[in-house]
């Protein structure tokens, strides 16, 4: 039986547990959405986790969705992550960078003169998204033309040849909590009746070009994929996921990604286990709990449910969580007015054991 501490092999990386730290958008990148110091401090001091995925990093500049939020389309960008990447793997980490597209979420006052945000089609979420000028509500966007798609689907494979460059071990693509590959796959954000979108079968297939053409820049082995099956986040709608995402599950699987990574959104396991069934490949998990996600979880690694467990908000607050969830505590407590920007206080000042 495998433990959330022993090793686990990676697409041929051997990860020193099963214990990944989850994708949390922080908002503290530098002019330019460039990382800074603080944050390679921030990501080394977290080296101990099997796996650790980056905050969303926008793979385009009509990408960013929140304020001081990272990119990989430049070359300050690259070399910002370079010494990230850089420490990490000097602590003996793995790390992966989150290449999130916020499409339709975000404001036009985000981006540069003369960019609005864009999305499969023309449906404004409900909602406001924080700005410099206060909270704004979302604004209808644009919807993308199939020469637009088709650039976009490049935009994510250029991103990814820029996250190897910068020296991460990988990319996930997030596909989840209603960011722009979320609103191909819902029929609520996605009411195009082309080839890119309809029924489930045309609704996947911006996600599953995503993923092919991220997988023939720089291979499968070093390419993740995020869901999270009826998360209504961001105003989603989806009723009925269950046919979209076996589907979607079966041609990532098909692509030989090195994982699929399930968030899960209140009781969905069936759901959960039958992705893993048709992926056929290593599942990461952030698992439905009451709460954060804390030791207990850990036994789904012990019964064969995930093969890598994924963790949020306590990885936040405790840097050395692995050594941690082997004690059973004692645990830092996150502090939630520290989540998005500001300095070291609530990012780096956690105290390790």
């Amino acid at each position: 039986m495998s433990t959330a501490f022993d090793p686990i092999d990676l697409s041929g990386r051997r990860l020193r547990n099963r214990i990944a730290m989850a994708p949390m958008t922080r908002s503290r990148a530098g002019a330019g959405g460039v990382p800074t110091e603080l944050t390679a401090e921030y990501y080394a001091q977290r080296a101990s986790a099997g796996l650790i995925v980056t905050e969303g990093i926008q793979p385009s500049v009509v990408g960013q969705g929140y304020p001081d939020t990272p990119g990989l389309h430049s070359a300050e960008q690259i070399a910002g992550w370079r010494k990230v990447t850089d420490a990490v793997h000097a602590a003996g980490g793995t790390i992966f960078a989150q290449l999130m597209h916020a499409g339709r979420v975000g404001h036009p006052v985000l981006l540069p003169d003369g960019l609005v945000n864009v999305t499969p089609s023309a449906v404004a979420a409900q909602g406001q998204v924080y700005t410099a000028e206060g909270p704004k509500d979302f604004v209808t966007p644009r919807e993308l033309t199939d020469a637009e798609i088709r650039a976009t689907v490049a935009d994510f494979a250029a991103a990814a040849r820029n996250a190897v460059d910068a020296g991460f071990d990988g990319v996930e693509l997030h596909g989840a909590n209603g960011y722009l590959i979320h609103q191909f796959l819902a029929p609520g954000s996605n009411r195009r009746t082309d080839e890119w979108g309809g029924p489930a079968e045309h609704r996947i297939r911006f996600a599953v070009e995503v993923a092919a053409a991220v997988a023939a820049e720089i291979g499968a082995d070093r390419t993740g994929f995020r869901v999270s099956p009826g998360n209504p986040a961001n105003d989603i709608s989806e009723p009925d996921p269950e046919s979209a995402y076996t589907a979607l599950a079966k041609e990532l699987g098909a692509l030989g990604l090195a994982y699929l990574h399930v968030m899960e959104v209140g009781e969905v396991r069936e759901l959960t286990l039958r992705l893993r069934r048709e992926f056929g490949g290593t599942l990461v998990l952030n698992p439905h709990t009451d709460g954060p996600t804390g030791h207990d979880a850990l036994a789904l690694v012990e019964d064969g449910t995930a093969d890598i467990l994924t963790f949020g908000a306590l990885f936040l607050a405790n840097p050395d969580l692995p050594a941690r969830l082997r004690g059973r505590g004692p645990y830092n407590t996150p502090d939630r007015a520290t989540y998005y920007g500001g300095t070291e206080k609530g990012y780096t000042d956690y105290l390790p054991l």
